[in-house]
């Protein structure tokens, strides 16, 4: 089973996933990165473009969601270089640090609340996210256009791209069409008609809304709202 909760660390999700040996569905692009435990190793998930299809596992999982765009700075690398990859955290760190967290994860009696405690740590050891960051996140995700995003932070175009590959992976028009995603899809979830859907999330009709969720998605919205 699934579960998630708002994390200590402000704006990050924890979440975890029990022992099911089962195939677990498509992750979804969402503007975020995760530090991942999965039965004795420490893992990073980078920035999806798209459905990303997760590992079949018999183990546990556990996770730490980081607000979008905070991930390269509590982890120390720049989000475009783990664009729609997984790496072992002593891929990025050093292995003597990664054993010694690993250890105390696997030993503790909630690995979840332990994993959230190395987020924490990192986060009390390192200085905070740009705050312009979170405005990006907020401006793209209330339909703003780019141009108007970066006038509004005053940033160049450019400048708000190579701000954007650094904190997000990918640049804001991409971003864009991600929160764009999520939207429709908790609109969809709630109940909402798929037309009526489109034209709150921000898509030009039911026509763009299902191009963009095959496109980033890799499947219908219908056919994921069953799987949910």
């Amino acid at each position: 089973m699934y579960v998630e909760r708002a994390s200590r660390l402000a704006g990050a999700v924890v979440w975890s996933r029990g022992a099911s040996g089962s195939t677990v569905g498509a992750v979804l692009p969402d503007g975020c990165m995760d530090l991942l435990w999965n039965e004795g190793r420490l893992l990073v998930a980078g920035p999806d473009t798209h459905a990303y299809a997760a590992e079949s596992t018999t183990g546990r999982w556990a996770g730490v969601r980081f607000y979008p765009g905070t991930g390269p700075t509590f982890l120390g690398v720049p989000a475009h270089e783990l664009r729609d990859l997984r790496v072992g955290l002593a891929d990025l760190w050093p292995a003597s640090e990664v054993r010694r967290l690993t250890a105390r994860v696997a030993a503790a009696v909630d690995p979840v609340t332990a994993l959230e405690q190395v987020a924490l740590d990192r986060a009390a050891a390192v200085e905070p996210p740009d705050p312009l960051l979170r405005e990006v996140v907020t401006a793209l995700d209330a339909g703003r256009s780019i141009a108007a995003t970066a006038d509004r932070l005053g940033l160049s175009a450019r400048q708000l791209h190579r701000r954007s590959l650094t904190a997000f992976g990918y640049g804001p028009k991409t971003l864009a069409r991600v929160l764009r995603l999520q939207r429709a899809l908790a609109l969809a979830r709630s109940g909402l008609p798929f037309a009526e859907t489109a034209t709150r999330s921000g898509f030009a009709d039911q026509a763009h809304l299902a191009r963009e969720m095959r496109a980033l998605a890799g499947a219908p919205l219908g056919e994921l709202l069953a799987r949910s």
